[in-house]
């Protein structure tokens, strides 16, 4: 058996207060992990002068490379090291992304955001499913969104779209195969080629959370509970198309009613709201919040008292009951129509001779390549 040997790869700007906590969950389970630090001009506003971030990050990073890495497993990354002087990160992520996917000497690439965790015994479920099915090309993840505080989800029509990751139910993509000539060639969604150029994430794509044979496995996404945290990415979602939903991030600390409380997020459409979360946390994010209360830890939180008002509304209940109903067969919908587009396109593609006489000698190579990852899919 080809042992997994897990190259994680992180992307950070102010990862705080996650980046100690982070690396300390991933570490017992790598053969590398490469962070890769800094900002892209489009996040200059919330960076220093020289490209990196403005909450200690870096120092914190180079100070754990010093003192907790006895197996040497860390490498960090920043825009110097790629040849950018400036300290700047050209372009968004899929730089920073190439940057340490080039440097992964694993046989699987494990993306993580520093805002992401994963309970430990499900890390190790993943690595054996690895070493037991060596074919596999990638493993996506469906998520618990945090917002507003570590006891309350997101839950609607967002993470049930494809459009929302460019997965079916809203999944993430992860885990992907890796070896040498491998290249990483797109940040959103992730996409990975091999040494022939053949896009391979579709080949053998596994969800562990919708199809795991064990329990599922769900990633732990804390990426709305502080406001330093959130309230900047409303100004970056400004000068984007997308640039109306920067009110999402920016009225963070607002006070959630039954009206607003529906459009949590309201990214294409869609109805979401909070619920109570009733599971266990990643151990470590036990000891972040340990630290959170005793002051170890200074940082400005979000106050729940509107959102525990909120639901325990029976009116708010009853609506959101309804609205998930509603979500649920629309999600079933789409996605019925887009499978059935999927299925008629494969099939044309795969069989239909006059295509493949007269239509395909004549296309491009890079459509080639996308009608072969389609036949993937």
């Amino acid at each position: 058996m080809n042992f997994p040997r897990i190259s994680f790869g992180i992307i950070v700007l102010n990862g705080e207060p996650f980046t100690r906590y982070n690396l300390r969950s991933l570490y017992s389970f790598a053969h590398q992990i490469i962070v890769v630090e800094g900002s892209s001009p489009r996040f200059a506003f919330n960076a220093s002068p020289d490209g990196h971030s403005i909450d200690g990050t870096l120092e914190i990073l180079r100070s754990i490379k010093r003192e907790e890495d006895p197996g040497n497993k860390i490498t960090i990354v920043t825009a110097e090291d790629e040849g950018y002087p400036n300290g700047f990160w050209p372009g968004h992520q899929t730089e920073q992304s190439q940057a340490y996917a080039k440097r992964a000497t694993g046989n699987w690439l494990w993306q993580v955001d520093i805002d992401e965790f994963y309970q430990p015994n499900d890390i190790a479920k993943v690595i054996k499913f690895l070493g037991a099915h060596p074919s596999t090309t990638c493993l996506t993840f469906n998520s618990y969104h945090f917002w507003g505080g570590f006891d309350y989800i997101l839950q609607g029509g967002l993470l049930m779209s494809r459009s929302f990751q460019g997965e079916p139910w809203g999944a993430f993509r992860r885990v992907f195969k890796w070896g040498p000539g491998y290249r990483y060639v797109n940040h959103e969604p992730p996409t990975i080629c091999n040494t022939e150029g053949n896009e391979i994430t579709h080949r053998c794509k596994y969800n562990v959370s919708r199809q795991s044979a064990f329990s599922p496995i769900y990633l732990y996404h804390y990426t709305n509970i502080f406001p330093s945290q959130v309230i900047p990415k409303g100004k970056f979602y400004l000068y984007l198309p997308t640039g109306d939903q920067k009110a999402n991030f920016e009225n963070f600390t607002e006070m959630i009613d039954q009206k607003n409380g529906i459009r949590i997020f309201d990214h294409y459409g869609t109805y979401n709201w909070l619920r109570k979360f009733g599971g266990k946390h990643p151990p470590t994010i036990d000891l972040l919040r340990q630290d959170l209360d005793s002051g170890l830890l200074k940082i400005q939180v979000r106050s729940t008292g509107d959102i525990s008002s909120l639901l325990s509304s029976y009116k708010f209940n009853l609506i959101t009951m309804l609205l998930f109903v509603f979500e649920k067969m629309r999600s079933y919908f789409l996605h019925s129509i887009y499978f059935s587009k999927l299925f008629i396109k494969r099939a044309a593609i795969s069989h239909s001779r006059f295509f493949k006489r007269f239509i395909l000698p004549i296309l491009p190579n890079s459509y080639k390549i996308k009608l072969e990852r389609l036949r993937d899919q």
